[in-house]
């Protein structure tokens, strides 16, 4: 990326208290604060305020992803435990949801604790108790420089129930603390369906099936598209200068029936979310490919946007186009992948409200938020701090409008 408008890391830094980040979920899903802002006013409410909130033609987008418990422990013949942090599937499809149900073999990217300890080619096994039967896992270091690791089973049941089974859940690294039997609830939101994140869409843990019922009531559509968060979100930014920081690939699913909604929507796109905002974001930019170079890849490079800003049309022209395309190839599900890089400067396509936790200082989403507002962020983020807001994954929310 050209440095000529440089953005500079320490732009986007605010100083958290430690005792501001909310190390556990509050004991109700929708009793969290919920700050309001819209053209430099900011309000004060509670999440169940939310519906009216809201103008009632909205169309709501949710992320229902689902978090799997992707952290496996191995043990060593010597007694030396290693950790396996399942990161994104190498084998035999690079796709989330179809290794999900492989039921023989499976090679992951992955992270490795006690990396040293573990020698290339070592077979570790492991015995998973699944409706009283015996499966044999073992786990293979099959490229120690890549930390790709095989998995194979000797009985035919899916991946997914295997992960589930003997995994633990991956919780974000700033609580500083082992999973809980209460975060296997608390840390997915009550809509979770498409296994294959190691991290939660955390905006979406306040809702309620009680609020979704108010949502709809109100005439509010409600739509989910799937986005697995990887665990690139937590990376930090390491350069002074952000534009040059490298962003995490995400692997998205659409239905046909989210490109309609998408299409019908009378009123504001309103994601919950970053990723969801993502997710459109990159969607939109899925359909100017088709549009403008007849490219049908779904890979959404993090520069691409910034190069492709003159004459774009509205996003139901795009979306639409999109839906054709669909239709000649007989297709009712679109995969792709997103490295899509939002921050300053960036103008939005489709989405004009964002309901959004409140993000770790210096990070990419901190970035996002601020392309958000226009800059108004610092003044968003003071008034949180100021009313005792809670803070990241188990905090509280925020609704944003457009700027």
């Amino acid at each position: 990326m050209s440095n000529q408008s440089m953005l500079q890391k320490t732009d986007f830094w605010y100083e958290l208290p430690e005792h501001r980040i909310a190390k556990f979920p509050l004991a109700q899903r929708d009793t969290s604060k919920l700050l309001w802002y819209k053209d430099q006013e900011i309000q004060h409410h509670q999440f169940q305020d939310l519906p009216s909130l809201i103008p009632a033609d909205s169309l709501l987008v949710f992320n229902n992803t689902k978090v799997i418990p992707a952290r496996l422990f191995f043990q060593r013949e010597t007694g030396a435990w290693i950790e396996i942090f399942l990161l994104k599937p190498i084998s035999p499809s690079t796709v989330i949801q179809t290794v999900m149900e492989e039921t023989e073999s499976t090679t992951w990217e992955t992270l490795i604790g006690n990396l040293k300890r573990w020698k290339s080619g070592e077979e570790l096994k492991k015995q998973v108790e699944l409706s009283g039967r015996i499966i044999n896992l073992t786990a293979t270091l099959v490229d120690r420089e890549k930390r790709l690791v095989q998995l194979t089973w000797d009985q035919r049941e899916p991946f997914a129930s295997l992960v589930e089974a003997i995994g633990k859940l991956p919780l974000p690294p700033y609580l500083n603390r082992e999973a809980t039997e209460e975060d296997s609830e608390r840390y997915q939101t009550v809509y979770s369906q498409v296994k294959g994140a190691v991290a939660a869409p955390t905006a979406g843990l306040h809702f309620t099936p009680e609020i979704l019922r108010n949502l709809k009531d109100k005439g509010i559509s409600l739509d989910y598209l799937t986005l697995h968060v990887s665990a690139g979100t937590f990376q930090p930014i390491a350069v002074e200068n952000v534009k040059e920081h490298s962003m995490h690939g995400e692997q998205m699913v659409f239905s046909r029936e989210n490109l309609e909604a998408l299409v019908q929507a009378k009123g504001s796109v309103v994601a919950v979310g970053t990723t969801s905002i993502r997710s459109l974001e990159s969607l939109y930019w899925f359909g100017v490919k088709l549009l403008k170079e007849g490219d049908a890849t779904f890979i959404i490079p993090q520069t691409y946007p910034y190069e492709h800003q003159t004459e774009l049309p509205d996003f139901r022209e795009v979306f639409q186009h999109v839906l054709d395309w669909m239709d000649a190839q007989g297709i009712s599900q679109l995969e792709g992948e997103t490295s899509i890089y939002i921050y300053p400067g960036y103008s939005f396509k489709v989405v004009s409200g964002l309901i959004t936790n409140f993000h770790q200082p210096g990070s990419t989403l901190i970035l996002l938020i601020a392309a958000f507002t226009g800059g108004a962020w610092k003044k968003i983020y003071e008034e949180a701090l100021t009313n005792d807001y809670r803070f990241l994954s188990y905090g509280d929310s925020s609704l944003l409008w457009l700027t």
